[in-house]
């Protein structure tokens, strides 16, 4: 009889077809996570105009998505560790999907809130559980860069969003970008074929010739052998409780992450939902402004990419306290007056910082978390944080309405990005205290 260890196994392994897989299909969920979810602000514009929405009302319905969010990554986080990832990746995708297509029918701000509510129980659970996925079975050399590339896919759909807004609205109207959101429902009978089960999973429910299956897939050099005993972190029958965030030592830093993840989805989606607008406002076109939120999107994809190749090299932790501190920095600066080039620049840099933070956030989080409680510990910081992103939107609705020059609304903005920051550091010494931090080679999160 073999005992293989299945987490060597897992982090040892190198990069393959069955990775590229994984993360295809996974990126592919977040592309329309992202565009489901960002094209609130490319039809905000087009919203007031034709329903007379106020600022501060525009504000609150741009945050019915977000309250859903919060509740969908807080149940499905802590349900899939309960019947799996792939399972409840399949009910979030149904949901968002479909949702958002009826969304383009809304007839009135009531049915239209109602509509982005649902669709965002499924965006906010599918979220936790494709980079908890990716993360389980992504190579430890690479981790951080594989989470980080898969969930620039979030960034990708925001830049198809606006970039759709700009070809379509101008001849179909608003609803129209809308009705794109069914792609995702055809694309559904190839992803329930090719999308694994979680690891985790499979070994905590004693399926283990499924288990062996996808290690062979994993590492080819795996022969499976009715014999063998897979050894795992995760024990058979091992209980999935909210409670174990806060043990070994996790209270303070999981706290710390609440915090973080709370400054930064107050930043992503004060951006995301007002840019376009506040731009305009500033005296630029529909599509000079939606121009803006693309530039903030393929700054995020940079960002997140260089910051997920570096945090496996000197630590995820560390990159993201760089992060927040330099989103704070080029959110002040674009409080001054610069030249459209400068402009772009510096809203690129937020984008990185903010979009591309919030992405390193993520990866910083599943690697933080024991393998039982991964998608819940990233669900319940995602479900906190979504606090921050019902206050964004109805942030910039109330400072729009207040009519303070545009400089000054990017300057109450980079606030959040400073607390991050103090946040992050306050987590990477607490971990540096409990002697949970070792070498970049052991350990990712220093």
């Amino acid at each position: 009889m073999r005992t293989i260890d299945v987490t060597a196994l897992l982090d040892g392994a190198r990069f393959n077809t069955f990775h590229a897989r994984v993360l295809f299909w996974c990126a592919l969920i977040i592309i329309f996570d992202g565009y489901d979810l960002v094209i609130y602000g490319v039809v905000l514009p087009s919203l007031m105009a034709e329903w007379g929405l106020s600022s501060i009302q525009a504000g609150a319905l741009g945050s019915c998505a977000l309250v859903g969010m919060m509740l969908g990554a807080l149940f499905f986080g802590s349900l899939s560790d309960r019947i799996g990832r792939r399972k409840t990746i399949m009910i979030c995708v149904t949901l968002f999907s479909s949702v958002t297509a009826l969304n383009g029918m809304a007839q009135s701000p009531e049915a239209f809130a109602l509509c982005r509510f649902i669709a965002g129980l499924g965006i906010g659970g599918v979220m936790p559980n494709v980079v908890a996925l990716m993360n389980e079975y992504a190579p430890r050399k690479s981790r951080s860069t594989l989470v980080a590339l898969m969930f620039s896919g979030y960034s990708l759909g925001g830049m198809l969003s606006a970039g759709l807004g700009m070809v379509l609205i101008p001849q179909w109207g608003w609803q129209a970008v809308f009705y794109v959101a069914l792609i995702p429902l055809l694309a559904l009978p190839f992803l329930i074929r090719q999308l694994p089960e979680s690891m985790d999973f499979l070994l905590r429910t004693s399926q283990t010739v499924k288990a062996q299956a996808l290690l062979k897939q994993v590492a080819p050099s795996y022969v499976p052998s009715e014999s063998d005993q897979l050894s795992h972190a995760v024990a058979k029958g091992t209980s999935v409780s909210i409670a174990k965030l806060f043990r070994d030592g996790r209270k303070l830093s999981t706290f710390m992450l609440w915090l973080a993840f709370f400054c930064c989805l107050l930043m992503v989606y004060a951006l995301s939902s007002w840019l376009p607008k506040l731009m305009t406002a500033a005296g630029y076109g529909l599509n000079s402004s939606l121009a803006f939120l693309v530039v903030l999107n393929v700054g995020a994809i940079i960002g997140a990419v260089a910051g997920g190749w570096l945090g496996d090299r000197i630590g995820i932790a560390k990159v993201l306290f760089a992060y927040f501190s330099c989103g704070a920095l080029a959110l002040s600066l674009l409080a001054l007056k610069a030249p459209l080039p400068v402009l772009y620049f510096l809203i690129a840099i937020a984008g990185a910082c903010t979009i591309g933070t919030q992405i390193l956030a993520n990866a910083c989080t599943v690697q933080f978390y024991p393998p039982e409680v991964r998608a819940t510990g990233l669900g319940w910081a995602m479900g906190v944080g979504r606090t921050g992103a019902i206050i964004g939107p109805i942030l910039g609705g109330v400072l729009q309405a207040s009519s303070l020059p545009l400089q000054a609304n990017f300057l109450i903005f980079a606030i959040p990005g400073l607390v991050g920051a103090v946040a992050v550091l306050v987590f990477l010494i607490q971990n540096t205290l409990n002697r949970r931090i070792v070498s970049p080679k052991q350990v990712v999160l220093q």
